[in-house]
């Protein structure tokens, strides 16, 4: 290795190799750039009203302990929204109704409840719930 200046062997010391044709590359992440202009004031916490939290939270915790009850939440909850129609005159569609089921504040809760429903019959049970789908 050539002699080189002390500034510049530092420099170098840390990208070289112990072999001098073997090149190392170093992969740098993007860079972000950080507004140091915004506001640091810190913020008041938004309050939301949420006052079907609470129900929301209660469904999510029903557990499904028992086959009659897994029976029942499978019968009770559609595996696909009943009020979704295509209305047809013949061959020629006059108007289709959306699924309104998404419109119900506790969807997802109950669509939940019914997944439980059936993995508690299918794991716990072993029963087929094809019947159910």
């Amino acid at each position: 290795m050539p002699r080189l200046e002390k500034k510049e062997a530092m420099n170098s010391s840390r990208y070289a190799s112990s072999q001098s044709n073997l090149k190392q590359f170093i992969w740098v992440a993007k860079e972000v750039a950080v507004d140091m202009t915004a506001n640091l004031q810190p913020t008041a916490p938004t309050v939301k009203f949420m006052p079907l939290q609470p129900i929301r939270q209660w469904l999510d915790t029903i557990e499904v302990r028992s086959a009659v009850a897994a029976h029942r939440f499978c019968q009770l909850i559609p595996a696909r929204c009943p009020f979704e129609r295509t209305v047809k005159l013949g061959s020629h569609t006059l108007f289709q109704i959306p699924p309104l089921c998404k419109l119900n504040p506790f969807y997802e809760q109950i669509v939940g409840l019914r997944f439980r429903a059936l993995c508690y019959l299918a794991d716990e049970c072993g029963e087929d719930v094809s019947r159910y789908c």
